[in-house]
């Protein structure tokens, strides 16, 4: 079958590989979109600490079911999106339901081959079905659309809350939507790439370009110099590990959202001396996935905006190109 596969740092290429045959309670997909995510710019990089090359990357992507064995919850034909997360089911974390935290959390397109190919195989306790008012492109996206789901509710945002992101990325722009769907009021989001902040207003957020204006000060003079209630911290660069603390408000809560390739510099006194709650976020369990749908299939939270090309796997090498000019790309979708 057709696949993109992952040769060496920046190095990805169109190729064949064998299709998968699905074993005992796994479902075939014929994969339908597949999405370039932060991870696998990460893996492109050469920088992941597990991927291994050769590698068929892709761990967000939706596709319809070829075959199944032993499964009785989905048929052939039916439209899924895929929970890519492969878990252990006996450490404390996945006896506590908490799967997605798993000691030896591995995934789909890191660890084994993903959807950047024809077909994929899955466990089929991994698969949410896609509504029909869901198109394949949207499918795509319900795997970072379930991580802002996440990431928004361990921030136990209320009702009316400020808040400021730092990075405009697709998660970024998720959260930024999933938190006014939440009821957040005023949402400030940074970033560098004027693409990304154009499309941050037109998804109704108040974009700061961090190269012009210093997002504290627009939310000091937004909260009449409160802070904001919520701080989503998304770039994972130095400059945003001060801004996080520097733009919260006494008693306001941190999300850390990013990877920091680099342990950064983090003024805890300041932190202390204003009780300043800061915690963390992974990925994102099945009922996160299950509400993306909800979301999706009510029309509360549209994605498309994100989707900036659709390429073909034949344009492997082009796609993550693009992807590294933020200037041109949000999300880039495969269509096998």
């Amino acid at each position: 079958m057709k696949a993109g596969i992952f040769v060496a740092a920046k190095t990805v290429q169109p190729g064949t590989v064998e299709k998968p045959v699905p074993q005992d309670g796994q479902a075939l997909i014929k994969v339908a979109y597949g999405g370039i995510c932060g991870t696998d710019m990460m893996i492109y990089a050469g920088k992941h600490p597990r991927a291994q090359a050769p590698l068929v990357m892709g761990h967000e992507f939706s596709g319809v079911v070829e075959a199944v064995v032993n499964v009785q919850d989905f048929k052939p034909g039916d439209r899924v999106a895929i929970e890519p997360y492969l878990t252990c089911g006996k450490c404390a974390a996945c006896r506590a339901g908490q799967s997605h935290v798993c000691a030896t959390l591995r995934c789909i397109g890191i660890d084994r081959d993903g959807g950047f190919a024809e077909y994929v195989s899955v466990p089929a306790d991994h698969l949410h079905r896609l509504p029909d008012s869901v198109s394949d492109e949207e499918g795509a996206l319900v795997e970072p659309l379930a991580v802002a789901v996440h990431t928004v509710r361990r921030s136990d945002l209320k009702l009316g809350d400020s808040v400021a992101i730092l990075g405009a990325g697709p998660i970024g722009l998720l959260i930024g939507m999933v938190a006014k769907q939440a009821g957040a009021g005023k949402v400030f989001i940074s970033d560098i790439s004027p693409y990304r902040l154009n499309t941050a207003r037109q998804l109704g957020l108040t974009a700061i370009n961090a190269r012009e204006a210093d997002i504290t000060e627009a939310v000091m003079d937004y909260t009449n110099g409160v802070g904001a209630d919520v701080v989503f911290e998304v770039a994972g660069t130095a400059s945003t590990a001060k801004q996080m603390i520097s733009c919260i408000k006494t008693q306001g809560k941190i999300v850390v959202v990013s990877v920091f390739k680099e342990p950064p510099a983090i003024d805890l006194a300041a932190m202390h001396f204003r009780e300043i709650s800061m915690t963390t976020t992974r990925c994102a369990s099945s009922r996160d996935f299950a509400t993306a749908i909800q979301l999706m299939e009510e029309k509360t939270v549209d994605v498309t905006p994100l989707i900036s090309h659709k390429l073909s796997l034949e344009q492997i090498k082009q796609g993550f190109e693009v992807m590294e000019n933020t200037e041109l790309s949000l999300k880039v979708l495969f269509h096998p």
